[in-house]
């Protein structure tokens, strides 16, 4: 199977993009993405397939497909929405302006024939290819209901002039309002858009910068300014206040804080030693260091969140699906109504040819299916782009819309709760001395990524290794190996000890052979901001359980601080597994997690809610991450989640209420065509403003 991604230009509507995935999933194609606003499309080509192929069936379609490699083509100006509606505009005043001023000039059949025609020409070489290639494919768009609307108008005009030379018969203002002022609507729907898609055109901006490449010759450093584009890993480069880092990498000299605001959403400055790992795209407010590059292109961490963003806003909502279906039945349906009025009203209401003409034409200008595609897609790229300026990565609109309902969020307790950073407090050994006792430890706890392993390993890795075999971390439990003369080594939970002592105060057990040689104490620090999250979702209504494998004691200690009702306590993660399947019967529920023995449990959850800190597994099982590290984000998260869903269906409902009311308005002759243009091309950017408010909007309400 192949994996395509490609942007795909001359997309007019959300119809078109309906078009294109219909077109797709007809040919085979799998996980089918298309993006209206971001003009981006994926998919995946099942063996034997031509993807080469496929892609010249979408350009048969009447687009135009760009691959990653290929060079950016310049538009100009005489190609843009704003020249055509601009050249339309010029001639659409002086036929709008017959209606208010009497000179006789401006009447003559033939003059308005001639401003009339160059607009007819531009919609119809803009709209009527289009409509004209969808139709040919089977799949009719908007622009099919465009182009018959001002046809009609100007043919009939045009009949008019040649047969009976009157100004009874012309409706030239009709045809040439249409198309101007649907150039206008796109216009400004093509504006709102881009404004909802900003969030991922910022961190975009963020890639491309300048970088000062160290060069050492003969023992002597030269610094050379490239693209950063042109880096490669392994490459050292000098970064001075002020300056951005251009790719990730590790600091191996120097010391400074970085802005990482536009990454995490942190706005304090960002303490960094050498050995501290930097971010590409991030600023150096102060210091100069030297890095060396770790990553670049598609490896870094700025464009793992912008494909992550990417591939969340191509992810459609429940909501969308019935909209939808409603879609791709739209203009059909439109036509029919259009042609019932036409009859209706020449036939039943007796009215001129004329009159029925201009209400069925009001029908199919009024009409505007993209608004029902845009009100999902709108909402959710505004709400996914604000949660990553903030430090947030949403994995899809679809979880956005499961954030409304959960009604309780589990949290794992060690580096969730707490920071995790633990300090060493105190330790017992008999039978070892007290250097072989710390080299046992911390040789079994590098092969585990829990965050007291990792502390272990940060205190104790000057005690030097022990050699072992067979290693094995048992979730849950703890750590097992061999040593070369066959002693069998245990390092684990209380659960490990539970056979050989009663006492279950402390943090990790060390057993040989079955025999009890010592225990560690860890002081873990609650997080700072614990107890205000903890009491925004009680606020909010949503009840916080806590779900450890820490101990009975330890659980209710730290349940009580944060004012936690709910406590689970010494659950390995199968046991986890359980509790979260039983708490999800009784309610939509989240998880807050770090650890690998969280990641069974973040992948069953209603919602996973992963923190950066934690390991590649938990972040892979999450749904949500919080990339600040800060769980001071989780309440935003859940606002962004319930709001994101809120604007949905306030954009739904404009989106099928407009079309309700205003197509059977205008088969009932209220609405002139011109009018009911001008409102179409208004419909859309209704919802995309509607959609922007959410970059400002309150959430924690």
């Amino acid at each position: 199977m192949t994996s395509v991604s490609c942007k795909v230009e001359g997309m007019h509507c959300t119809t078109c993009a309906m078009n294109i995935s219909k077109y797709l999933e007809k040919k085979g194609m799998e996980n089918v993405n298309v993006s209206f606003a971001t003009e981006e499309v994926s998919f995946t080509a099942p063996a034997g397939a031509d993807s080469a192929e496929v892609l010249n069936g979408i350009t048969q379609l009447g687009f135009r497909v760009v691959m990653p490699d290929d060079a950016p083509v310049k538009v100009t100006f005489f190609n843009t929405l704003t020249f055509k509606f601009i050249f339309c505009l010029i001639f659409t005043l002086p036929l709008l302006l017959h209606m208010w001023v009497s000179w006789p000039w401006l009447h003559h059949p033939w003059v308005q024939f001639w401003l009339t025609l160059p607009v007819y020409l531009t919609g119809l070489w803009h709209f009527g290819r289009s409509a004209a290639k969808s139709v040919m494919n089977g799949m009719a768009n908007m622009d099919v209901l465009v182009t018959l609307g001002a046809t009609a108008a100007f043919v009939y005009s045009l009949t008019g002039t040649i047969m009976y030379g009157s100004t009874d018969y012309l409706f030239y203002e009709t045809t040439a309002a249409i198309i101007t002022l649907v150039f206008l609507g796109n216009l400004l729907e093509e504006r709102s858009v881009k404004q909802t898609t900003s969030a991922i055109a910022d961190l975009a901006r963020m890639q491309i910068t300048t970088a000062r490449l160290i060069n050492t010759d003969h023992g002597h450093e030269h610094i050379k300014e490239v693209d950063n584009r042109t880096l490669r890993p392994g490459d050292c480069v000098l970064v001075n206040t002020g300056d951005k880092i251009p790719m990730d990498g590790t600091i191996y000299w120097g010391s400074g804080h970085t802005n990482e605001s536009m990454i995490t959403g942190e706005s304090a400055p960002v303490s960094k030693q050498e050995k501290d790992k930097v971010i590409g795209g991030t600023i150096l407010e102060d210091g100069s260091i030297k890095v060396y590059i770790t990553a670049t292109g598609k490896d870094t961490v700025l464009s793992y969140i912008i494909e992550l963003v990417k591939q969340a806003q191509s992810d459609k909502a429940p909501m969308q699906r019935l909209a939808d279906r409603i879609s791709a039945v739209f203009v059909p349906l439109v036509l029919s109504i259009a042609i019932v009025t036409f009859l209706g009203w020449y036939f039943i209401g007796h009215t001129s040819l004329a009159t029925a003409m201009m209400r069925s034409v009001a029908v199919l200008v009024i009409a505007c299916p993209c608004a029902m595609g845009l009100a999902t897609p709108a909402a959710v790229m505004v709400g996914l782009g604000r949660a990553a300026k903030n430090g947030i990565l949403i994995k899809g609109g679809h979880t956005l819309e499961m954030f409304s309902n959960i009604r309780q969020i589990v949290f794992d307790k060690t580096g969730t709760l707490t920071t995790g950073k633990l300090q060493l407090g105190e330790y017992s050994y008999n039978d070892l001395t007290e250097e072989a006792f710390k080299s046992v430890v911390y040789s079994l706890e590098k092969y585990s990524s829990h965050p007291i392993a990792r502390s272990v390993v940060t205190l104790w890795k000057s005690a030097g290794e022990t050699p072992l075999q067979q290693v094995r971390e048992h979730k849950g439990l703890g750590m097992r190996a061999k040593d070369k003369q066959g002693n069998e080594w245990q390092l684990g939970s209380f659960r490990m000890a539970a056979g050989l002592t009663a006492d279950d105060s402390h943090n990790l057990y060390l057993i040989r052979n079955n025999q009890l040689l010592g225990w560690i104490d860890f002081i873990d620090e609650i997080r700072p901001e614990a107890a205000t999250v903890i009491q925004q979702l009680k606020d909010a209504g949503i009840e916080p359980v806590l779900l450890s494998g820490d101990t009975e004691r330890k659980c209710r200690e730290l349940a009580a601080t944060l004012g936690i009702s709910k406590v689970y306590a010494e659950h390995s993660p199968e046991q986890k597994l359980q509790e979260i399947d039983r708490l999800m019967k009784i309610a939509p529920t989240a998880m807050v997690g770090d650890g690998i023995n969280d990641a069974p449990a973040l992948s069953r959850a209603t919602i996973g809610i992963s923190l950066s800190d934690a390991t590649q597994v938990a972040m892979q099982s999450a749904n949500v991450v919080l990339l600040n590290n800060h769980l001071g984000a989780l309440p935003l998260a859940m606002g962004l989640g319930k709001h994101t869903y809120l604007t949905i269906r306030q954009n739904l409902f404009w989106a099928f209420i407009y079309n309700v009311v205003a197509i059977p308005v205008a088969a009932l002759g209220f609405l002139n065509p011109i009018v009911g243009a001008g409102i179409m091309g208004l419909s859309d950017v209704v919802l995309a403003i509607n959609s922007v408010r959410l970059r400002y909007k309150n959430v924690y309400r």
